[in-house]
């Protein structure tokens, strides 16, 4: 059996063995919506587009889309995070009944807004749709301390049962660094490993196990210009390592791929799966994150949780909205062309 065939073989056996493992996602859970419109003319009001309305639909965005990514590969799922008593929220609390997630640990409440991004397209006939605006419904506070409580409570208790925590923060305040501190305080995860998704604060978790964020991500905290500079990517990469003292770091880099650092090995650099020429990258760092945190679940070193996620990116981003990736389909990508690395 050649090197390529063996590498090959183990992901398969890593995406088979999904089912078999846990995972708690503490983290703001989103209603993405999307409203289609064709367009009729031209407003006599404004120098606007009149859309005729032909459907709507309300999917799991943000830390939700990291669950629904994670139910959609098989792995057994456990949501933790804040809904408000309102539409979006039942909605997601809906969507997640219908992948057989378990919802308990869903907090609902009725002064919480449920986090809503609203996104309007239109077209024309036999045309492709494109987003024209977006509009975003916010909670005015972060979660109130009874309701931070209860999550500090429920990720506890359901992370303990599961092979890895994930943490998804976009900024809303139901997984922050003080309540994941919290979580953990006075060995409340019991050595449970932790991934982490956090949009505009990285740095200021520590202790995690493994984070992907994206390239201007990096570049935003660490006050850098990366651009196509090996070196100084490298740079940035051992800085963010050592500040927040990661067994392991994956930085994304859009139709550049992505590159997973550890201790152990040299860093692998990942070319993109499939075409550079995206459809959509609505959701497609959930889609990663739940792979790359699936497989370390399932056992996988980094660098193989990195490619697996790398398939999962290159699959996702060629779909419309926000969108998932099925076991089958990570799967079928292994067979299609086997894992890859640039040299430097």
């Amino acid at each position: 059996m050649t090197k390529r065939l063996r590498e090959t073989e183990r992901l398969r056996k890593i995406v088979e063995a999904f089912p078999k493992v846990t995972v708690t996602v503490l983290g703001d859970l989103v209603a993405d919506e999307f409203i289609f419109g064709e367009i009729s003319r031209v407003s006599r009001e404004a120098p606007v587009l009149i859309l005729k309305h032909q459907e709507r639909s309300v999917v799991p965005g943000g830390g939700a889309n990291a669950v629904s990514n994670l139910a959609d590969l098989g792995v057994n799922v456990l949501p933790v995070g804040v809904v408000g008593d309102d539409e979006p929220g039942r909605l997601l609390l809906k969507a997640f009944r219908h992948k057989h997630v378990p919802v308990s640990g869903v907090l609902k409440d009725k002064s919480y807004t449920t986090v809503t991004k609203t996104r309007i397209l239109a077209g024309m006939t036999h045309t492709a749709r494109q987003q024209v605006v977006r509009v975003d419904r916010e909670p005015e506070a972060e979660p109130n301390r009874h309701l931070k409580r209860e999550l500090v409570l429920a990720a506890r208790e359901y992370a303990r049962a599961s092979d890895v925590l994930l943490i998804s923060d976009y900024g809303y305040g139901a997984a922050t660094p003080a309540i994941l501190n919290a979580v953990r305080y006075k060995g409340g995860l019991r050595g449970v490993p932790v991934v982490l998704d956090s949009r505009y604060r990285m740095l200021e978790y520590s202790g995690v196990t493994a984070a992907t964020p994206n390239e201007p991500e990096v570049e935003a905290a660490l006050g850098v210009r990366i651009g196509h500079d090996w070196r100084t990517l490298c740079a940035a990469a051992e800085q963010v390592i050592s500040r927040m003292k990661l067994q392991s770091l994956v930085i994304t880099r859009g139709r550049d791929g992505m590159v997973a650092f550890t201790h152990r090995h040299k860093p692998a650099d990942i070319p993109i799966f499939g075409s550079d020429q995206v459809t959509d990258v609505t959701g497609a760092g959930d889609t990663v994150i739940a792979t790359f945190t699936a497989a370390l679940a399932a056992g996988a070193e980094a660098e193989d949780a990195a490619h697996l996620a790398n398939y999962a990116g290159g699959i996702v981003v060629m779909k419309r909205g926000t969108a998932t990736v099925s076991q089958q389909e990570l799967l079928q990508a292994l067979d299609q062309a086997p894992p890859a690395t640039r040299t430097h």
